[in-house]
């Protein structure tokens, strides 16, 4: 069985961001092929990055750090549950992402956005990042739009379809991830 990391990708107060995790770790639970976990970002109280050291060397000083790289290591598979902020994720997504290297490597994800355009471009570019980290993003994901999902552009209620998509999503998740946990176990450098 496979571990999969539902990140809140969004630190600021009054966030839709944690509704929108909590409904995909609900529609999660249901399963019985992975365990999930939410992580949220505002747990782990990280700075803007202030590792001497490049993340690709994974020597890691500060005990945030140190704490952030074990959570994420512990992890075969993500969900990223973004916003979209002028076009791309949230900076302190980006930044909790730039601080490690390898301990993304060799893992799936799957990606869940909300705005106005359904956090599309936020999950465009949070493709091409995960790319770069040797992360396989999954071809299904759920975008969740403020018109429509979302009553008063702030209380989540999303549309009877948004359960198929995240469904889809998920079943991609766990496929791939069980895949890549195989591809690793079998010699695969999970640092590099």
């Amino acid at each position: 069985m496979i571990n999969v990391a539902i990140i809140i990708g969004s630190t600021r107060p009054g966030r839709n961001g944690e509704a929108v995790a909590r409904w995909i770790h609900d529609l999660a639970a249901e399963r019985d092929d992975a365990r999930f976990e939410l992580v949220d970002l505002k747990d782990f109280g990280l700075p803007h990055l202030d590792e001497a050291m490049p993340p690709a060397m994974g020597r890691y000083d500060l005990p945030h750090t140190r704490k952030w790289a074990d959570k994420i290591a512990s992890f075969d598979a993500y969900v990223f549950v973004t916003p979209e902020y002028n076009h791309s994720i949230s900076g302190a997504l980006k930044d909790a992402i730039d601080f490690l290297y390898g301990e993304w490597h060799n893992k799936a994800a799957g990606f869940v956005g909300y705005g106005s355009l359904g956090g599309a471009r936020a999950v465009e570019h949070l493709r091409l990042i995960m790319g770069e980290l040797k992360v396989a993003g999954v071809g299904a994901q759920v975008a969740l739009f403020l018109s429509s999902d979302f009553e008063n552009f702030s209380t989540f209620n999303p549309a009877a379809h948004q359960t198929r998509a995240a469904t889809a999503m998920l079943d991609e998740v766990v496929a791939w991830g069980g895949a890549l946990k195989e591809l690793r176990a079998g010699g695969a450098p999970a640092h590099t």
